[in-house]
């Protein structure tokens, strides 16, 4: 049995870390945190769980084996920092963290400590998503020539417990918008479709709607479009909203030189291939989850598998620590009015 705690007991925690530790038949949820007392408190009454007055202390158990580190952006590295020193295996929430150099201490102390450190992108684990590289990686549509990759939804204040208290919005917490909320899961996921890494970004960054009831714009950006360069040749654009007022877009679209391939952008069929030579191929493998329709995300059946057997998460800080690079350049451009090459 593996014992877990969980810091930050939000949105993010409650469907998905939560009822997928709880739902795992080798995952004990023996701990957990939040800034709010009377909600780690229910938390732990209904899972069975200790809750802890601080982070810190919580960390100090000797008997918690791994933990989930579902805060807020800004304390994302101080945290899984402090967790790896502790001899904990961490599972981080996305985005990893919000400096590049954090990002690359998290993944400098994860091999010093020789602790697992994991991020929680989970588009790469959409059934649909899966089956997309297996076809893609055969040749089925060629070579990738370019592509479209968009996550557009109403924003955070549809998803979080509680809407008067949105620190999502706040530039000082949350640091990122839209970009980092559900562009790196975009980067992320082009990255894996594609076996290429963004090398060259050109990018708009910016608040072009959101506010609060006063009429001042929130703090961070609620759209980011972006213009990917990869390192094995292809070339696409990344859109990320908070903006998007009606139905949730998570679609992507790879033109290749055989054909094109259409991800979750048909209500029936989550792949379409169509063949320069007119054919058209249909799949039916999944509909991916949105904010309203929540199913099993796969992350914490992935992290206990590794927990389990002692192996090295797919989805690991260096693998996270790539996309972030995107997103620092995504920023960077915008900032900047210049094309961002990553090193």
């Amino acid at each position: 049995m593996i014992n877990i705690g969980v810091i930050g007991c939000g949105k993010i925690a409650q469907v998905r870390h939560l009822p997928e530790y709880a739902d795992h038949k080798d995952a004990n949820i023996k701990a957990v945190f939040d800034l709010c007392k009377e909600r780690a408190d229910q938390i732990a009454v209904e899972y069975g769980a200790k809750s802890y007055d601080s982070w810190q202390e919580l960390l100090v158990d000797p008997e918690i084996d791994a933990v989930s580190v579902c805060a807020a952006n800004a304390v994302h590295c101080e945290i899984t920092v402090a967790a790896l020193r502790a001899g904990k295996h961490v599972l981080c929430e996305k985005p990893m963290a919000i400096k590049l150099s954090e990002c690359e201490e998290m993944v400098k102390v994860a091999n010093e400590t020789g602790k697992y450190l994991m991020i929680g992108h989970n588009q790469r684990l959409a059934k649909a998503h899966a089956k997309a590289r297996e076809l893609i990686l055969s040749g089925e549509i060629g070579d990738i020539v370019t592509f479209e990759t968009r996550f557009g939804h109403s924003g955070p204040e549809t998803w979080v417990i509680d809407s008067n208290n949105i620190w999502f919005f706040d530039k000082k917490t949350a640091v990122f918008g839209a970009l980092a909320d559900l562009g790196i899961h975009k980067t992320d996921l082009i990255q894996f479709l594609t076996e290429q890494k963004v090398k060259e970004v050109s990018a708009f960054v910016g608040t072009l709607q959101k506010a609060y009831a006063s009429g001042t714009p929130i703090g961070v950006d609620d759209n980011a479009i972006c213009i990917y360069r990869m390192d094995g040749g292809a070339v696409g654009t990344m859109t990320a909203s908070w903006t998007c007022y009606g139905p949730e877009d998570n679609s992507t679209v790879l033109y290749g030189t055989e054909g094109i391939m259409r991800i979750y952008d048909d209500p029936e069929y989550s792949i379409i291939i169509q063949k320069k030579d007119g054919t058209e191929i249909n799949y039916q493998v999944d509909q991916i989850q949105t904010n309203d329709n929540q199913t099993k995300s796969g992350v914490i059946d992935l992290w206990m598998e590794s927990l389990i057997e002692q192996k090295p998460p797919e989805i690991s800080g260096e693998e996270a620590l790539s996309a972030m690079k995107a997103v620092f350049a995504a920023m960077e451009s915008s900032e900047t009015g210049q094309r961002i090459v990553i090193q």
